[in-house]
């Protein structure tokens, strides 16, 4: 329990819950970026490695619910379609969390943070990743080992999968299902594959558990503005926030340097 008292005062527990809903409206309208937005906030008041325990239930949580929102057969479907990016990104998720004990803070910090900046800005002027409608198993497999890399040191596995889905032409709900799928049982591999590191632990559970209703709270109003309004504007929006999250992990990472 010491890790859920003593983050700090007052006002970093009001922010921290300000930064944990934010990311659960952006989850809940673009279907992506609610670990990059906590990871990118919550270091900002807390060590890296207590941040990346405090995103992790809340991350199961929310891709629970976005990955059912159409019911159990249309995830199963999605399971079955996806299967080869599953399979990779989980087994490297479970081998890259190994080095979070082993990796500086300012590394993990500095490793994500240019990746994330670089994504973000190429897309906003157009110039994002483009890849062939029709992958194949061996680049589904390719980009599964990506978003493992980054789901095992940080918990962030948005921008690979994202880049999949919009490369295939994957239709707006469809898309949503897939990345709740996706990122799910991504979240459920991160729970195992962090329990083994040490990063979710006696000490931090509370505290995980602390962050999973605003999350909660975050995507139903986020689920119920992308019923509303166009969804391209909110992914603009969202690669703005990843952008200002990715200069914010890399100012974090120097500072601690």
């Amino acid at each position: 329990m010491e890790a859920f008292f003593d983050i700090g005062p007052l006002w970093v527990w009001a922010f921290a819950f300000g930064v944990v809903i934010c990311a659960g409206m952006v989850k809940g309208v673009v279907g992506f970026a609610m670990p990059t937005v906590m990871m990118a906030g919550l270091s900002s008041v807390m060590a890296p490695d207590l941040a990346l325990a405090a995103l992790i239930l809340p991350t199961l949580a929310t891709n629970l619910w976005q990955a059912l929102r159409q019911g159990t057969r249309a995830a199963l479907a999605s399971v079955r379609r996806f299967r080869v990016f599953l399979v990779v990104g989980g087994v490297v998720m479970v081998l890259a969390a190994q080095l979070v004990p082993v990796l500086p803070p300012s590394g993990m910090l500095l490793f994500i943070g240019p990746l994330i900046t670089l994504y973000a800005l190429s897309t906003l002027f157009g110039r994002g990743l483009r890849l062939s409608p029709d992958q194949g198993p061996k680049g589904e497999a390719a980009m599964g080992a990506l978003a493992g890399v980054f789901g095992g040191i940080s918990g962030m596995w948005g921008p690979p999968t994202v880049a999949m889905l919009t490369a295939r032409g994957t239709e707006k709900t469809e898309q949503m299902r897939v990345q709740g799928v996706i990122y799910g049982l991504g979240a459920l591999a991160l729970v195992g594959a962090h329990i083994g590191s040490g990063v979710l632990r006696v000490e931090t559970v509370p505290l995980s558990l602390g962050m999973t209703p605003p999350a909660l709270l975050g995507i139903w109003i986020g689920f119920r503005l992308q019923d509303r309004f166009d969804q391209a504007a909110f992914r603009r929006m969202t690669l703005w926030v990843l952008l200002i999250a990715g200069l914010n992990l890399i100012r974090r990472g120097i500072m601690i340097m």
